[in-house]
This record gives C-alpha cells, structure tokens and sequence, in this order.
C-alpha cells in the first residue's frame, strides 16, 4: 500500500448490496467494506467475524444455540462486535443502506461454512 485510503470515497463507490471489497492486507488479516441493505441469509463461519459499522445501521441476529436465546446486537456508527465462530447469525439493514468493516482472513467465504438458506 502507497497511499491511504478514503473510506468515504469506497463507500461512496459501492451501490451494490452486499458485495464486498476488500481495502488493505495486513498480518494475514483483509479488511473489507461491505454496504449492507435489507436481510443477508443465515449463515456461520469456523472462525470469528469481526464487523465494525462504519455508517448507517444494522442489527446482527444470532441465533440460539441451546445454552443461550436468539438474540439481536444493534449497531450504529462506531460499534463493534464479534460474532463468535460457529454462531449463526445474519446482519439486516432495514433502515436503508449501512456500511461495515470486516475484518477476517482473506480465504473467509462470504455464506460462511455452509451452503446459502441452510
């Protein structure tokens, strides 16, 4: 990397839903914007997810696992959260657009370990 980069700027270039890119590599991590609009489907992944809200907002539903309820994480600008590994869960931005931060590493699938709607 030369240059910083604009946030905003990515933001302001994604129109599509859902469709992340990916912004930096650092200490085999990537860290990807998405833009986050309507429901994303259930899904979970063998290591941690990592979102912080960079605009809008959304909620991340997870869901029970036996030893705990459903429950719902608000998010706004500036909150961060860690979904645990093998939770499932989906983020929903019924408010209109919201953009996140992910941080994961670059093999991280976007439906998680498991096949869409399962």
């Amino acid at each position: 990397m030369t240059h910083a980069i604009s946030i905003e700027a990515e933001a302001n270039r994604l129109l599509e839903a859902w469709r992340p890119v990916d912004l930096a590599v650092a200490n085999g991590t990537v860290i990807r914007l998405a833009r986050l609009e309507g429901e994303f489907p259930w899904h979970a992944h063998d290591e941690d997810e990592v979102f912080l809200c960079w605009s809008g907002a959304f909620r991340i539903e997870l869901e029970a696992d036996g030893a705990t309820r459903a429950r719902d994480v608000e998010m706004e600008r500036g909150s961060l959260f860690v979904v645990p590994r093998g939770t499932r869960h989906r983020p929903v931005a019924d408010g209109g657009p919201a953009y996140a931060l992910l941080v994961e590493r670059p093999e991280t699938r976007q439906y998680g370990n498991e096949e869409p709607g399962t």
